[in-house]
């Protein structure tokens, strides 16, 4: 079957439905490879969402994979189908910038660990996404050229750090992201984007990204799905996660058919719903459409009660812990090309500097408090659910103008937009962000659904039954 550049339906189907369509040989993966860059060349000019494409070598892999498909010699669960990788995931022989002037010219010799097992399961990369740099913003803007835009509106911001990833998921650029989340950075370009972005539990996929980086804690970041739908981010995870010896921290749990499958009932779930998580400022409207789309649970059986968790300033310990793993892993490119480096990622870095050990040690402890706080709502809950983010997308003007007031409060712009995503990273739990519906400017709001430590399947199957109330996946951006 050949695609014509005018069949754009593809684009918007699920990442599951085009890999069965490959496997009953109904659509070939040249054609569908070819139908999204030809994609991307169309929108991406305005969108931003890539930093590199790589389409020689995307049509010379789907070649290998169509003669697979077609012999049934198949390598894996991915076999031919189109993805895009966040450019901070290395990738040998593809430029890999983390978004950093110092690294335009940067081709890795090695893979990171999910690069290796999108691979391995058959994946065609297209290209790398655009990310802030070495993702240390909730936007997504750099200096290697435009701000990262988002295709309901492109003069609002795709948000970050895996902005890129999002926008070219959300128009149609790819089925399926790879991203990564640090402190929302899945869940805040998923809601921003009206996609569905799961950040999973911290220690289940291998974090080891080669590159030279010293080896060092990592507290925070995770790499994880972003989809169209809640059943691909549950087989991207069956993919990418488990165990590798060159992430001495993660655990080493054995992955089931099970482990995130989306599919079991949630009648009889406790919901527990909070809608500031006792600190944050949250807009009017965005508050009201994630109550009413919390209570639709409801109608699949759900108990819906309000959690009452209270978090006592946790932004301080999470920059203390962000910025010292920032200058752990920087700090060279501090001292050796300070001009290079963004405003933003050099005063995280000089910030990390600055971090003391005692400082470092009571930011642990509050790790620990966050932990039994969550763990205590746990015990009346099966899941959390909150807003994703504060506000709707805001304006796309710089790494630093976003939001400086929500409801009437005064908040920081460094953070105020994202209350509630940073503190689930201090917890390590896992959680998504979930389609829940549109602001009166037609913009994406997102839900967010918290599990317990390594449980992404009640996450995943309470995210399947908002898909089921309200689906989302063909509801279409303006640049589409």
């Amino acid at each position: 079957m050949n695609l014509s550049s005018s069949d754009q339906s593809l684009a918007f189907e699920p990442a599951v439905n085009l890999i069965l369509m490959l496997r009953k040989k109904e659509i070939s993966s040249v054609d569908l490879t070819q139908l999204f860059l030809q994609r991307i060349e169309k929108l991406d000019g305005r969108l931003h969402s890539f930093l590199t494409v790589d389409a020689e070598n995307a049509i010379a892999e789907a070649n290998k994979a169509q003669n697979r498909l077609m012999s049934g010699d198949i390598l894996g669960p991915l076999e031919g189908l189109p993805i895009s990788i966040k450019d901070l995931e290395i990738t040998k022989g593809l430029k890999t910038t983390g978004g950093s002037q110092i690294f335009k010219d940067r081709v890795p010799q090695e893979d990171s660990v999910v690069v290796e097992r999108v691979k391995a399961a058959g994946a065609i990369i297209l290209g790398k996404t655009n990310t802030p740099e070495f993702g240390l913003l909730g936007v997504t803007s750099n200096s290697l050229g435009e701000d990262c835009r988002n295709p309901w509106n492109i003069n609002k911001t795709s948000g970050g750090s895996s902005g890129g990833a999002a926008s070219a998921l959300a128009a149609g650029l790819c089925p399926v992201s790879i991203g990564g989340d640090g402190g929302g950075s899945i869940r805040i370009p998923s809601s921003f984007c009206g996609v569905f972005g799961l950040k999973p539990t911290q220690g289940r996929v291998p974090k080891y990204g080669g590159a030279g980086l010293p080896i060092a804690a990592n507290h925070l970041s995770q790499t994880g799905p972003i989809s169209r739908s809640v059943a691909d981010s549950a087989l991207i995870m069956e993919i990418v996660s488990g165990f590798d010896v060159r992430d001495p921290s993660g655990f080493m749990d054995k992955i089931t058919n099970d482990t995130f499958s989306p599919t079991s009932t949630v009648d009889g779930l406790r919901i527990g719903w909070s809608s500031d998580l006792g600190f944050a400022a949250v807009d009017n409207e965005v508050l009201n459409i994630c109550q009413k789309a919390t209570n639709s649970l409801k109608n699949a059986g759900c108990e819906i009660d309000n959690a009452d968790i209270v978090l006592n300033e946790p932004f301080e310990p999470f920059r203390t812990l962000f910025s010292a793993m920032a200058y752990t892993a920087y700090s060279k490119l501090l001292e050796n090309f300070p001009t290079h480096l963004t405003d933003y990622a050099a005063n995280c870095i000089e910030h990390g500097a600055s971090v003391t050990g005692a400082e470092y040690a009571a930011a642990l402890g509050y790790v620990d408090q966050i932990k039994s706080i969550f763990n205590s709502a746990f015990e009346r809950f099966d899941v959390i659910i909150t807003p994703t983010l504060a506000v709707e997308a805001f304006d796309a003007l710089g790494p630093l103008e976003t939001v400086n007031e929500i409801d009437g409060k005064e908040v920081d712009p460094w953070w105020g937009y994202f209350p509630f995503t940073f503190p689930i990273n201090l917890a390590g739990l896992p959680a998504s962000s979930v389609p829940a519906g549109f602001s009166k400017n037609k913009l994406p709001i997102g839900l967010q659904v918290i599990g317990r430590p390594r449980d992404e399947r009640t996450v995943l199957s309470v995210s399947a039954a908002l898909e089921k109330i309200s689906p989302w996946a063909d509801i279409k951006p303006t640049l589409s």
